[in-house]
Formats: C-alpha cells, sequence, structure tokens
C-alpha cells in the first residue's frame, strides 16, 4: 500500500518503536498508561496507541504507519482530516483570540447558525464533550420539569459521568437513583418504565450500541416517544452526538418528522475541533437560562469558528450523500468479499456509520482477527464498535480500504484452514 504521496506504507508486522516507546512512557505517568475508549489495551499488540497526523480519509500512527481511516478519531472527524476550509477558519479566529474574557461573535453566529440548520432548535448552548451536552440536557429537563427522574435504553451509551458511565468503579447509588431503563425500540417497556416523577427520556437517533449489532429506530417508537412525552409532559432529549450531521444535515430524526425537545450533539459538529452543543425549544428557555453551567473553554472561539466551517462545507460539498454513497460501496464490496472467501457477516445500521459482526462470533474473536488483519494491510477499523466513513474517502480511499479487507478476509480463510 502506498500513501497518495507516493511514500511507502510500512506493513505493521514491522517493530513499533516509537509506539512502543511511548507506552512505555506513558504507564508511568498516565493512569493505565491511557484511560477511556482510546485505550487499546484491550486489543492486540498491533494496534497502535499514539499518532503522528492525519490528511484526508488517511491517519500515520507515529511509527509512520499510513492507513485509510475507519475510526475517524471515534467520530468527531466528518470531512476528513485537516479540511482546508475548517483549518483556515480555525488559524484565523486564532490570530484574532480564542480564550478571551468572554465569548466572541463566533459564539452568536454559531448558535444562530445551528437554529437555522437545526429544525426542532431554538437556542443554543454550547460546551466540550458530548457527556457536556447529553448531562446539561438532562439538567434543563429537571429544571423545567421539577422532576428528578431520567430514562434511558438499556445498554446505551451517553456519556462517561457518574448518571450515565457504563462503568460504575468511582460512582455510588445515590448517582443511578433516579436512571430507569427501557428496550430500545419497545415503547410498552418505556410505558411500563413511566411514572409522574419522569423529568425526560433520552433515545440515541439508532441503538448503536457497542459490541451489538446496529438497530435502525423503527419510526412507531420515535413517534410513540414524542407521543407518551406530549402526554406526561416528559422532555425528548435526542441524543445526537454520535450521529449528528452524518445521517442528515440537520437533526437526526428530521427526516422521519420526530422531533425532540433538546438534543445533545458533538462528535463532528467541529471536524474535529472540541466542541458540543444543546439545542432546544422555547418550552425550555427559561430552564436554560436559570441554571448556572459553565465550563472554563466552553467559549473558546476557534472550536466555534470550525463549526461555522465545517456546516458551511457539509451543506455545500452534500457530505451526507458522499458519506452515503461511499459506505454503501464499502459495505457492497464486503458483502461479496465474504461471500467470496466462505464467510456469513451481517452488515448493521446506517451506510455512514457502518458495524459488521460475524456468524457465531459471540465473543468477537473472527472480528478481531479480521480488524487486526485490515490494520496490517492498511485499513484502520474496530472490532466492537461502529466505523464511521466521513466525505473526504475518495475513490482512491476506497479501493485500497476494500483491498485492504480482502486481505483480511484472505487472511481468516487461511487462518481456518489451518485449523487456527
Amino acid at each position: 500500500m502506498t500513501s497518495e504521496s507516493g511514500t511507502a506504507v510500512v506493513g505493521t508486522g514491522a517493530p513499533r518503536l516509537r509506539d512502543n516507546e511511548l507506552r512505555a512512557r506513558a504507564a508511568r505517568v498516565i493512569p493505565g498508561g491511557m484511560y477511556g475508549h482510546l485505550n487499546v489495551g484491550a486489543l492486540p499488540p498491533e494496534y497502535p496507541q499514539f499518532f503522528r497526523s492525519g490528511q484526508g480519509a488517511r491517519v500515520i500512527d507515529v511509527d509512520g504507519r499510513e492507513y485509510v481511516d475507519l475510526m475517524c478519531s471515534w467520530g468527531p472527524v466528518i470531512l476528513g482530516h485537516r479540511h482546508g476550509a475548517v483549518e483556515a477558519a480555525a488559524r484565523a479566529q486564532t490570530n484574532s483570540g480564542d480564550c478571551l474574557n468572554g465569548p466572541s461573535e463566533r459564539m452568536v453566529e454559531l448558535a444562530e447558525r445551528l437554529v437555522e440548520v437545526v429544525s426542532h432548535a431554538q437556542w443554543a448552548m454550547f460546551q466540550k464533550n458530548g457527556t457536556d451536552a447529553t448531562t446539561l440536557c438532562v439538567t434543563v429537563a429537571r429544571a423545567e420539569t421539577g422532576r428528578p427522574r431520567v430514562l434511558v435504553a438499556s445498554g446505551a451509551y451517553h456519556g462517561a459521568a457518574p448518571w450515565c458511565t457504563p462503568v460504575l468503579a468511582g460512582t455510588t447509588p445515590q448517582d443511578r437513583a433516579n436512571i430507569g431503563y427501557y428496550t430500545y425500540n419497545d415503547l410498552e417497556s418505556v410505558r411500563a418504565a413511566m411514572t409522574d416523577e419522569v423529568a425526560a427520556i433520552v433515545v440515541s437517533p439508532f441503538k448503536h450500541d457497542a459490541g451489538f449489532d446496529q438497530e435502525l429506530v423503527d419510526v412507531a417508537f420515535a413517534k410513540g416517544l414524542r407521543a407518551l412525552c406530549d402526554e406526561t409532559g416528559a422532555a425528548l432529549i435526542l441524543d445526537d452526538v454520535r450521529g449528528g450531521l452524518r445521517l442528515n444535515f440537520g437533526g437526526s430524526w428530521e427526516p422521519i418528522g420526530v422531533e425532540p425537545d433538546l438534543s445533545a450533539w458533538s462528535k463532528a459538529i467541529a471536524n474535529g475541533y472540541a466542541l458540543a452543543a444543546v439545542l432546544g425549544r422555547d418550552r425550555f428557555r427559561a430552564a436554560a437560562t436559570s441554571l448556572f453551567t459553565t465550563g472554563s473553554f466552553w467559549f473558546s472561539s476557534v472550536a466555534m469558528a470550525a463549526s461555522l466551517a465545517t456546516l458551511s462545507a457539509l451543506e455545500s460539498e452534500d457530505a451526507v450523500a458522499t458519506m452515503r454513497s461511499r459506505g454503501e460501496a464499502f459495505r457492497a464490496g464486503l458483502a461479496s468479499q465474504a461471500q467470496r472467501w466462505g464467510f456469513t457477516i451481517l452488515q448493521s445500521g446506517p451506510p455512514q456509520m457502518p458495524y459488521v459482526t460475524f456468524a457465531g462470533d459471540v465473543n468477537h474473536k473472527v472480528a478481531t482477527a479480521f480488524a487486526t488483519a485490515a490494520l496490517r494491510h492498511g485499513l484502520y477499523l474496530h472490532p466492537r464498535h461502529n466505523w464511521f466513513v466521513s466525505a473526504a474517502m475518495t475513490d482512491g480511499d476506497l479501493d485500497l480500504a476494500l483491498t485492504a479487507s480482502d486481505g483480511a478476509f484472505r487472511e481468516l480463510r487461511a487462518a481456518a484452514s489451518n485449523g487456527r
């Protein structure tokens, strides 16, 4: 595999000298050597922990290996790494100032733009991470309704704060005392969990729990949630942190005609610059005004300038259609390869955020072998998480990705034939 600049890409079987050195240094000064979802400790050793750079739909690790990127920094990179217009906007704002005594005019411009783009939005507030946004949505809902309880789907991920983190270490029972659970796409389970203390129902635009096949939303379920919230006065919160702007230029549920009361955004909103947003309807404006919520860097201007440029590029480049088309082509290629090499796979979720599982692979052993083999051939995937297609993926990137996946299937078939 070679990069678009013609530089040879070294296979991942070569020693990872720089990565190994950085891991050893990190282990001395960072708990666990790395933390959270970016920790590759649970993955095979071929996975790099540290990266040097990215351009378009490619990333390069610290040992100089280049990969077609189908993780997009776990979602934030939607237009591709170092998109020209976004980087220019960020540089221009940097030259004027980023963290000032108050926000720049970019904050007002971005709030206006988001209210224009997202149909249910009548106001906007800004944060830095998806957890910030989902937590603020819940807080606003509680302030408006005066109720404590929040319903979430079993197994859903809404962030890493104590009320929602999937790992309970360091939390208390009180952190979860006002959280109830329902089954995604099962309206009756939501009704069964409802009480007169429910302030909000939190829902993702489709079921994308890590390690499970992705499940598209049942439109009747989404409309039923909207009706139930209208009936009870609870807020409907759409966690669009992962899917926002990838599924639709606007809210993810706009095409099915269901509008939330509050929505949480981050990931792709600024093409890799740290930013999150809560968008809401006027009913919740006074409650949002009543809160004291802030962050030292929530008002910084560079990410907001990047977000404005990102929104403009997404619209002018018809990026959602591009991502959908590239994702469909990649999916078709995988299906053909799997059949040719004698594997049964299930591809689930929208094509912009594909996920692949292997028949009978309950412990992800085969998926891990496939993803690791793809890595050796120059394609960066994750075995237990949905992937992300960026609008920067070219025909050349797609060809290289499918060449790598074909090589991965070939390795799996050879291993199976050898009884490994």
